[in-house]
């Protein structure tokens, strides 16, 4: 059975005789990220600089919301918006792997950058175990490279240390309860955030359609569930589709993006059920997503897909 008191206790320790001097980790919010900094700075206190990279990549208001829940928690911590270089970097990218290894590289360069600045020798990383399982080596097939394990550049100059490499995501918000982090219930979000929620390239234009919907998605599933229509799924988000269809407004004719509403039920993300959901709820989230962005998307389907076959996430 594990036990998170004992996990904190055991890897403080191990983090103060691991990290000799100051370390580098980007928090997002997540609940991996955010639980590796404040157990990271529990063993070496303001030695380690936290920081939130802006990709351009992240859900509406975040950048906002995860700043106010930081600063509560006396960690060293400041924003780098590195979003020009992100979109500059993934133009004309569509192949997914292609995708997560410029993410992965490019995150690594901005924590170069500054850790020479700050002058630190470490960058710890809030990967968990289905990161580097999904992400393949030895006789493993790689699934899909999570960007904080395949997309590591091999040059790069920093100490990779990772608290959290052994649990899954269910041992992951039982350490966060007991550090008594608010993200412990948090939805996971993928690294590359949502660049890997646009099918095709990456443009800034394409991440405004998919960031609404996914605040749409995420409200009107949430708003639910607060009502008792439903129950809230482990994962809920929405993905953009490189492919258009001819719809109508009124009387005229209009050819807008596809939108694919998915949401599932897991334990720790190595598999998963797609969620059951009221149809007055997708009802709901269609017409609210077509009519917010009426001269963008005309079209929400639902995905029904478990995994496996599919992933949680479509790329």
């Amino acid at each position: 059975m594990f036990d998170p008191k004992k996990f904190i206790a055991e890897k403080t320790k191990e983090l103060k005789g691991q990290v000799k001097g100051k370390a580098i980790i980007a928090v997002s919010g997540g609940v991996d990220s955010t639980t590796a900094a404040v157990l990271t700075h529990k063993a070496i206190g303001d030695n380690l600089v936290s920081i939130m990279v802006d990709t351009g990549f992240m859900r509406k208001n975040e950048a906002k919301s995860t700043l106010e829940m930081l600063k509560g928690m006396g960690l060293n911590f400041s924003v780098v918006d590195a979003s020009e270089d992100y979109f500059k970097d993934l133009k004309g990218i569509i192949e997914p792997e292609h995708k997560r290894h410029i993410i992965g590289e490019k995150f690594i360069r901005v924590f170069e950058k500054v850790a020479r600045a700050q002058k630190c020798k470490y960058l710890v990383q809030g990967t968990i175990a289905p990161d580097w399982i999904e992400s393949g080596g030895q006789l493993r097939d790689t699934i899909k490279s999570h960007h904080n394990v395949g997309g590591l550049p091999k040059d790069m100059h920093l100490t990779l240390v990772e608290p959290l490499r052994d649990l899954y995501k269910d041992e992951v918000r039982k350490v966060a309860r007991q550090l008594g982090l608010s993200v412990a219930e948090k939805q996971p979000f993928p690294g590359p955030g949502l660049a890997i929620r646009i099918m095709g390239e990456a443009t800034r234009e394409r991440a405004e359609i998919v960031r609404e919907a996914c605040f749409i998605v995420e409200e009107e599933f949430e708003k639910a569930a607060k009502a008792g229509k439903m129950e809230i799924p482990w994962q809920y988000f929405a993905v953009l589709l490189p492919v258009k269809s001819v719809g109508v407004h009124g009387d005229v004719r209009v050819y807008g993006e596809t939108v694919v509403v998915r949401a599932v039920e897991s334990i720790d993300g190595m598999s998963a059920a797609y969620s059951k959901i009221p149809h007055e709820i997708l009802d709901k989230i269609s017409i609210r997503i077509t009519n917010t962005m009426k001269d963008k998307v005309n079209r929400v389907v639902f995905d029904i897909t478990n995994k496996p076959p599919g992933t949680i996430e479509w790329e």
